[in-house]
């Protein structure tokens, strides 16, 4: 056994075992009803869930125990972002289309969606970029990466315009999150997320509310738009999701109605599995089962936060403020979605979710991380071992 193994973080590990282990069995509770209606299996989505979380905890493990400095590799890291752009490229051009996103690649039962992968390049990428700036020039300015941030901003573009706008976010926020934690201005990051709030609000919602209803039905992301501002005006149609979701979240009230015995999830919320599978999970669970969810994954943001503030690397700093920033954003993309405080984008919550593309890039997330974690552990240790 390597002596980063020895060295495993428990506080960041355990949780993320024991979300998993709540996301399979919420994954089979939620889709049983599902895929017996499509019939398939009962037990389809569940085998793919659990062949997901194995292989996510290999690739864990595998990450955590390779080298840092493979990550710190700024030129191939280059090339797989051009490789990435014409992959998206392609996918806006002729990939097939999913709850109205052109962002998949089918390969019989499995689909991949490269647009998750970009989550991780862009934390391992734009982290690696300012550290070695960093060690030429002192400090990493904006115009030192001109480059790198022209490259990322057509990443984010293509994923825009898949459209895929749940996705994009998460990405936009990773990266001003580590922008920001690099010491660059604040300012940029104040004048950003003002100009997309006042945007949002006296733009955005206005111009969608006003649309015409034959563009509405043609478009997916639209309707979903319109199901946010008038939910129960729109109930039978763009607005049935929500509604429903809200269904669900009142039907478990404290304890839940129990394991199996949700109602939502049989034909009245689609994606139970995937985009609304902390609805069931309120629905079966209660507030207490949401809570403990909730819980553990803050115990893992919370646990990245203090290894990346511990860390005296900047590389290492930036990728758990990046992670931290990634798996909190999607948590509160997915959780604002079911509850109204935004649109539904389709995104899925950590760990929990049902997908093989979300599970690989999360797990690989969590492995950088617990490599870091486990480097500073063995620093510290072998610190206080030179002063003894």
């Amino acid at each position: 056994m390597s002596k980063k193994m020895h060295n495993l973080d428990y506080v960041l590990f355990i949780p993320y075992l024991i979300l998993c282990g709540i996301g399979i069995v919420m994954v089979y509770s939620s889709s049983s009803y599902v895929a017996a209606g499509k019939g398939s299996s009962p037990t389809g989505y569940l085998l793919r869930q659990l062949i997901w979380v194995v292989g996510g905890l290999i690739i864990t493990l595998f990450c955590m125990n390779l080298k840092i400095d493979y990550f710190k590799r700024t030129r191939p890291w280059g090339w797989f972002g051009f490789i990435m752009i014409g992959v998206l490229v392609v996918l806006r051009l002729f990939g097939q289309s999913i709850n109205g996103a052109a962002g998949w690649i089918v390969l019989g039962p499995v689909s991949i969606q490269p647009a998750e992968f970009c989550k991780f390049y862009l934390i391992v990428y734009l982290s690696a970029m300012i550290a070695q700036r960093e060690q030429r020039l002192g400090a990493a300015k904006l115009r030192d990466l001109t480059a790198q941030l022209l490259m990322l901003g057509a990443m984010i573009l293509l994923i825009v315009i898949q459209p895929d706008i749940g996705g994009a976010t998460i990405n936009l926020a990773i990266a001003a999150v580590i922008l920001l934690a690099s010491g660059m201005s604040y300012l940029y990051g104040v004048g950003i997320f003002a100009t997309a709030v006042v945007g949002f609000q006296l733009v955005l919602v206005p111009m969608m509310s006003r649309l015409p209803q034959s563009v509405l039905a043609n478009s997916y992301q639209l309707r979903r738009f319109l199901g946010f501002l008038n939910p129960f005006t729109t109930a039978s149609g763009a607005g049935t999701q929500l509604v429903n979701s809200y269904y669900a979240i009142s039907n478990g009230g404290l304890t839940g109605v129990g394991i199996g015995n949700s109602l939502q999830k049989r034909g009245y919320l689609p994606e139970p599995n995937t985009d609304f599978i902390m609805s069931i999970t309120a629905e079966e669970l209660g507030l207490i089962g949401v809570l403990l969810v909730m819980g553990l994954l803050l115990v893992i943001v919370g646990r990245t936060i203090y290894i990346g503030v511990r860390s005296n690397n900047t590389f290492n700093t930036l990728v758990c403020y990046g992670v931290a920033a990634y798996l909190t954003i999607q948590a509160f993309i997915n959780v604002g979605g079911i509850v109204g405080l935004i649109p539904i984008t389709g995104v899925t919550f950590p760990f929990m979710s049902y997908g093989g593309s979300s599970m690989m890039v999360l797990t690989l997330s969590l492995g950088l991380v617990l490599n870091i974690g486990s480097l500073e552990k063995m620093a510290r240790a072998s610190s206080v071992r030179q002063e003894s």
